[in-house]
């Protein structure tokens, strides 16, 4: 078992919205306060179908877990996160909607959004300097049939397949699973989205610190950073 804390930077959004306690209650979990949560009308099976997802709690990953490195702690990286999100401006993605990515099931956007993309890299680039160097257990364990050339370069590079030009923006509402339990999946999930009050258009607009005490505990939000929060940047302001 992992005796240390990982972390990651994450999209989640704000606590109070709609569109996140829609994800709360489909992982059936707070990762703001930690607490169980649920969502009516799942099958019996729900929290095998979302075990795997609720680990990491609803979110979009920008910068993929980590271990923190030598002369790191959680105090300098939240201050990085803080400098780097006041530079950065928050990203309008439009709709999502409740899409099969392979074998589980993710929010996504309706339509490509180029700058979601720019921040997910640089957030990947910038925070790195925070990332221990991968052990040969962890490269062989992530090693996984079916990465591309370019994936295999990112593992050995960035330590995670699928960033820069392989990332995909998405939102994890179900773990992996066989055809006929997926397809059953994504219909409950997509009835259930349609219900959700005042999610049209999502913002991009703040980015977490989450933290993973041990393997197979559950993430935390520790802090979050306002996107395009410089007074004397124009550039990073909200568009």
């Amino acid at each position: 078992m992992n005796a240390m804390p990982r972390y990651a930077i994450y999209f989640v959004p704000a606590a109070d919205s709609a569109l996140y306690r829609f994800g709360a209650a489909v992982l059936g979990y707070d990762s703001y306060t930690g607490e169980p949560r649920s969502i009516e009308g799942a099958s019996d099976d729900w929290n095998d179908i979302t075990q795997a997802p609720g680990v990491y709690g609803f979110h979009a990953t920008l910068k993929p877990p980590f271990g923190l490195a030598d002369g790191h702690d959680e105090s300098s990286l939240t201050a990085a996160v803080e400098r780097f999100a006041a530079d950065h401006g928050a990203v309008a993605l439009g709709e999502l909607r409740v899409s099969e990515i392979g074998s589980f099931v993710a929010l996504v956007p309706q339509s490509p959004r180029p700058e979601i993309h720019a921040l997910a890299e640089a957030c990947v680039r910038e925070f790195d300097r925070f990332r221990t160097p991968m052990s040969e257990q962890e490269r062989q364990r992530r090693l996984t049939p079916g990465l591309t050339d370019r994936q295999i370069v990112n593992l050995a590079r960035w330590g995670y397949p699928y960033v820069c030009e392989d990332f995909r923006f998405h939102m994890t509402l179900t773990g992996a699973l066989p055809l006929q339990k997926r397809s059953r999946a994504l219909r409950f999930l997509c009835e259930k989205y349609e219900q959700v009050p005042a999610v049209t258009a999502v913002m991009v607009d703040q980015l977490a610190v989450v933290r993973q005490d041990e393997a197979a505990t559950p993430f935390r939000v520790r802090s979050v950073a306002p996107l395009g929060g410089s007074t004397h940047r124009p550039f990073a302001q909200s568009r």
